[in-house]
């Protein structure tokens, strides 16, 4: 197997096992509710349900700080190795725990612990890989860096396309019963091959070669990250807004057009499936095209573009609800966010010096994931119970499109031009570009 290639896989698995797990919670989340979270009134059990993954995410940061720590210490292989272990139980649990009816309340806490273990794994996975993908291939940043994205569309891709053929196979009364942990059972395959490859490989050069010196960085790199790029780690939390609210509104739609649009299950999950290949296809080519033209300049186009169609896209959806129109609009939204996502990365990683950058990454990642992504569910379902408008996705959307927008304009004052630069000096020390 190329190196390339063996790198990219042990770097991707983790992300991709976690973003398996979590898309098919989000898109088995009306079966969940029923089944772990039951309740006299369907929304207050899809309420339980999405509320519970909303309260895994607390695990994130915790997560970050200490696998990005880790990371920053021990190395970004040896924190992956972790985080990939933590995945697969919380897996485990998901595939094998019995529903409210057999165990009663142990159910639904049995259901917390798994999303809290998955949790706290997925908050040092994204920022270790990242650093080791762009750390390893200095002049391809943008097209490394891009496989996080793309391993996380492919996750979807294959959440989806489990579920979709299941749903449409077996009777709903199969489904309910057993086939929605599916995904969950093809999670359990990913982790073992994951750690194999991990503990076959070597660290990033960059990261090799900044610990090799004598001033290899701070013995606290949380605290000199918290005291001197506070600013940064703000803008990256930004900047990742509208990838991750985009990301959960994606798989969030099926939830969606069952429950206000009166759409079979196949249905909805094809169309985002359909999304998923636009993703995981354009994604890595978006990635290398920044690599030529600029990462900036293609995530403020995106961001811009994001804002524009949101709206147009959603009525499009309530004026003809069908296959057809539902297929097509996923597709341009996922397109778009192609092209987003492909550069940033990259672009993320290049806010913080070598040797905080597992930590400063892991916590801007998952404190923006939990802000903007892990509620964008939680939200949406809020927004059109108040609104009463099945617009409402779109607003918000739009509102993070443009936050995004203006932080990747200020970051471009941050961004590190010198990637073996290590966080001894102060924030004004640093080159911005």
């Amino acid at each position: 197997m190329n190196a390339t290639v063996r790198l990219v896989a042990a770097a991707s698995t983790g992300n991709m096992l976690e973003w398996l797990s979590f898309t098919a919670y989000a898109l088995v989340a009306d079966v969940i509710a029923r089944q772990f979270f039951p309740s006299a009134d369907p929304v207050t059990s899809l309420m339980l349900a999405l509320g519970t993954a909303v309260a895994a995410y607390l695990a994130r940061p915790i997560g970050a700080v200490v696998l990005g720590v880790y990371a920053d210490r021990a190395g970004r292989l040896a924190a992956l190795t972790v985080a990939i272990r933590l995945m697969t139980l919380g897996s485990f649990l998901i595939v094998i725990l019995p529903d409210y009816g057999t165990i009663g309340v142990l159910a639904p806490i049995g259901m917390l612990l798994a999303l809290v273990l998955q949790g706290f794994s997925a908050g040092g996975e994204f920022g270790s890989a990242t650093a080791l993908l762009v750390e390893s291939h200095a002049g391809r940043r943008g097209f490394m860096g891009s496989w996080q994205t793309a391993s996380q569309a492919f996750a979807v891709l294959l959440a989806t396309g489990l579920l979709a053929t299941t749903s449409g196979f077996l009777s709903p009364a199969q489904f309910d019963a057993w086939g929605w942990r599916i995904p969950f059972a093809v999670a359990l395959l990913l982790g073992p091959a994951g750690y194999f490859i991990r503990t076959r490989l070597r660290d990033s050069p960059e990261f090799i070669a900044a610990r090799a010196k004598p001033d290899s960085g701070p013995p606290r790199p949380l605290v000199h990250l918290m005291r001197h790029h506070k600013t940064r780690v703000l803008l990256v939390m930004g900047m990742i807004a509208v990838s991750t609210g985009f990301s959960y509104l994606i798989t969030y739609m099926p939830t969606f057009a069952i429950r206000h649009l009166g759409m079979s299950p196949s249905t909805s999950f094809t169309a985002t499936f359909v999304t998923g290949v636009v993703l995981t296809v354009l994604t890595p080519v978006a990635g290398h095209l920044s690599d030529r033209i600029g990462r900036a300049r293609m995530l403020t186009a995106a961001a811009a573009v994001i804002a524009l169609i949101s709206l147009p896209l959603f009525l499009l959806i309530r004026a003809a609800p069908a296959m057809v129109t539902l297929v097509t609009a996923l597709a341009l939204m996922g397109l778009v966010k192609a092209w987003y996502a492909g550069p940033l990365p990259a672009a993320m990683a290049e806010m913080f010096p070598v040797s905080g950058r597992g930590t400063g990454l892991s916590i801007s990642y998952n404190l923006g994931v939990i802000l903007f992504g892990g509620v964008t569910p939680l939200a949406i379902t809020l927004l059109i119970a108040v609104t009463g408008s099945t617009l409402a996705p779109s607003y918000w959307i739009t509102a993070l499109a443009l936050l995004s927008g203006i932080c990747v304009v200020l970051a471009r004052r941050y961004r590190q031009s010198a990637p073996s630069s290590s966080l001894e000096g102060a924030e004004g020390g640093l080159r911005r570009v």
